[in-house]
């Protein structure tokens, strides 16, 4: 079973940056799919980045970065030059699968986060 904590959210103004944390707990962490996901109010979930591909949305590519700590269990995301459009809850995902099909689909994903709330003002 594996169990996931976001941290880092807040209220930042545009132009600004927050890193966000996901935590794990649980065995063989290294080897899970994980991903960064987003809700904003009256929205679908939405897929923003997901390691070990880096793969990005075109919405963050070039303005977010994924990375991971195995020796942590955690997987980060780097947020910078933010725009109030990317205020939403963001979620950690993982899956103990590696394979590219569905990846950008929150059905994907057996584990989830509870979401840190992301707010970024004008």
């Amino acid at each position: 079973q594996m169990q996931l904590v976001e941290s880092g959210g807040g209220l930042v103004q545009a132009g600004s940056s927050l890193r966000l944390s996901c935590a794990a707990s649980g065995r063989g962490f290294n080897t899970y799919l994980v991903a960064w996901f987003r809700q904003a109010p009256g929205k679908e979930r939405e897929f923003v980045a997901a390691e070990p591909y880096t793969i990005y949305s075109d919405s963050v590519e070039g303005r977010f970065t994924i990375s991971r700590d195995n020796t942590k269990n955690t997987v980060s995301l780097q947020m910078n030059s933010l725009k109030p459009e990317d205020t939403a809850v963001y979620y950690c995902a993982a899956d103990l699968r590696l394979t590219l099909a569905g990846l950008k689909g929150p059905g994907r994903y057996a584990y989830w986060g509870q979401g840190t709330q992301v707010t970024v003002s004008s």
